[in-house]
């Protein structure tokens, strides 16, 4: 059995060119503002999977998983911190990803309020599922992000290789405090299929909604390009649709999908970062 990946909180700074919020993916702002759209769900998404998580914490005997939830916590903070800073660069542009960060807030917090703490954490393993698959499609697949600003090339592939090193930790947390029986089988299923329904019936207007505010809404080249990125070449949404399905598994583990061979990209990807600075100053 190959050695357990120990997640590493990562103090990274993007510097984010604000002007090229729009426009940093070569395939045109309507596969831009997919990847952007994504971007709205981080902050308050990440605070509630550390809630989630953190919950669980006490219950925690072995000190290896304990001191992973602690390398998860840190992570799914640097990530929070970093996408507000992009949405900020969203909501600068006129666009409205503060009233939709607003409403998934709402969401969660309503969720928060009257769902079981085991059904948020069942939330949270399986929106985990769904941001490591999207992940592993990312590093494994160059075209997603070829051509891209290298600001945002680097976010985007950074939170990609840290959602991969941690993407076990919310999903061990639920084999040691809820189970692994038939009945903890049926409560993870459940959690995503229902997380994935939520999710994407949140993120296709929000989607729409930016192109709205740009006046794009009825240019039909760009979702012509935005259809052909998703579902045919590089096919960010239909690949992992494998990988999505094999959570259904009675014995799947994250794991299962053993892709840390990409973790070695993290080094180079640090020393690239280092070099950024804020725009208008030199590197």
């Amino acid at each position: 059995m190959n050695a357990p990946v120990q997640p590493v909180r990562r103090n990274l700074q993007f510097c984010l060119p604000k002007d090229r919020i729009s426009d940093w993916h070569p395939a045109g702002l309507h596969v831009t503002h997919f990847f952007n759209t994504l971007s709205i769900f981080f902050p308050d998404g990440e605070r509630f999977f550390i809630d989630s998580v953190r919950y669980y914490r006490d219950q925690i005997k072995d000190p290896e998983l304990q001191e992973a939830v602690r390398g998860f916590i840190g992570q799914e903070a640097m990530h929070g911190r970093e996408h507000e800073e992009y949405n900020d660069a969203l909501t600068q542009r006129g666009l409205p990803a503060d009233t939709y960060g607003k409403w998934v807030l709402k969401f969660l917090n309503f969720l928060r309020r009257y769902t079981p703490k085991a059904s948020q954490l069942s939330a949270t393993i399986a929106l985990e599922h769904l941001t490591a698959i999207l992940a592993n499609n990312l590093l494994r697949d160059p075209r997603m992000l070829e051509g891209a600003e290298p600001h945002f090339h680097a976010v985007w592939r950074w939170h990609a290789l840290e959602e991969t090193e941690h993407k076990a930790v919310a999903f061990d947390v639920f084999q040691a405090t809820i189970g692994r029986g038939l009945r903890a089988y049926l409560h993870r299923c459940f959690g995503l299929l229902s997380a994935t329904a939520i999710f994407w019936c949140l993120v296709i207007p929000f989607h729409i909604g930016l192109l709205r505010r740009e006046g794009q809404l009825w240019n039909l080249a760009g979702w012509g390009r935005v259809f052909k990125f998703l579902w045919i070449t590089p096919g960010a949404l239909r690949r992992p649709l494998k990988d999505w399905l094999d959570y259904f598994k009675p014995g799947f583990h994250p794991w299962d999908h053993d892709n840390r061979e990409y973790l070695k990209q993290i080094d180079a990807l640090e020393q690239e970062v280092s070099s950024f600075s804020a725009p208008g100053q030199s590197a």
